[in-house]
């Protein structure tokens, strides 16, 4: 993927400054229309200071209780802009469960530079973890990078939980399960071309500073997904294996919620 020129169209002009809490809708590359809110945080006087883009799981959205609990814990180190993924909550399309979405977050990122800050840590959980490693890999624009509970290779149906989301991914009845009962209305075609997996993508990222976050109890992924992601990244990422910790952003304790802030906090820029 070339680096994106694409700068946010915000449907709904509040022309409201970096330190106010703003919900908007932008508009990605391909014309996707993305809900999206921010929220000043500490240091809201200094707009060019940190700002925290977290990205959701699949079946997630920006008004999630775990979502909004990532955002407060965030909050309490720099500004948090949240958002739903394609065919996620508010937002328009479909989910295409990890490929396009690169383009939402990269409609989030420019949007909160364009509200004035220097310094953007992208957060995401799981799918969304996949989502900020492809994002930093193929298309830059971040300063400091965090991956929560993230696949390191596509196609996994190692554990049960995966090959239920495969089901729902791929059968008719399952989608219908995602619209009806998840909330998440899902892309009906298969990936053609495959994208880039995160693994591939994550040698990109360097010099950005790279945290790879996992708990030692992710019913979706083994271990030795984190571990090929933090060896795909050499020396500019770290790895934290949290041995008390299931997937995501239900399994995140808020201890490590603030760990990973002071992370990005001192890496970020």
């Amino acid at each position: 993927m070339a680096r994106s020129t694409h700068r946010p169209h915000a449907e709904t002009a509040d022309g409201s400054p970096a330190g106010a809490p703003v919900r908007t809708f932008l508009r990605t590359a391909d014309g996707v229309s993305i809900d999206a809110r921010y929220e000043p945080g500490a240091g809201a006087g200094d707009a060019g200071d940190l700002v925290f883009v977290v990205a959701h799981g699949f079946t997630g959205d920006a008004d999630r209780p775990h979502v909004r609990r990532v955002a407060a814990a965030l909050a309490r180190h720099g500004a948090v802009a949240t958002f739903s993924f394609r065919g996620h909550g508010a937002s328009g399309g479909l989910s295409t469960v990890g490929d396009r979405e690169v383009l939402d977050l990269a409609a989030v990122v420019a949007w909160v530079r364009e509200l004035g800050h220097g310094r953007v840590a992208t957060v995401g959980f799981s799918m969304g973890g996949s989502v900020v490693l492809r994002h930093a890999g193929l298309d830059g624009g971040t300063d400091a990078v965090v991956s929560v509970s993230a696949p390191a290779r596509w196609f996994y149906r190692g554990t049960a939980p995966m090959r239920r989301l495969h089901w729902l991914v791929t059968r008719p009845a399952g989608r219908l399960v995602g619209r009806y009962g998840l909330r998440t209305r899902i892309h009906r075609r298969r990936w053609d071309p495959v994208p880039v997996s995160p693994v591939e993508a994550v040698p990109g990222i360097a010099p950005t500073p790279l945290l790879i976050v996992h708990g030692e109890r992710d019913g979706y992924f083994p271990l030795d997904h984190p571990r090929m992601l933090a060896e795909a990244a050499g020396d500019h990422g770290e790895l934290w294996l949290e041995p008390e910790m299931g997937h995501a952003e239900n399994a995140a304790p808020e201890e490590l919620l603030h760990r990973i802030g002071h992370w990005a906090a001192g890496r970020a820029g």
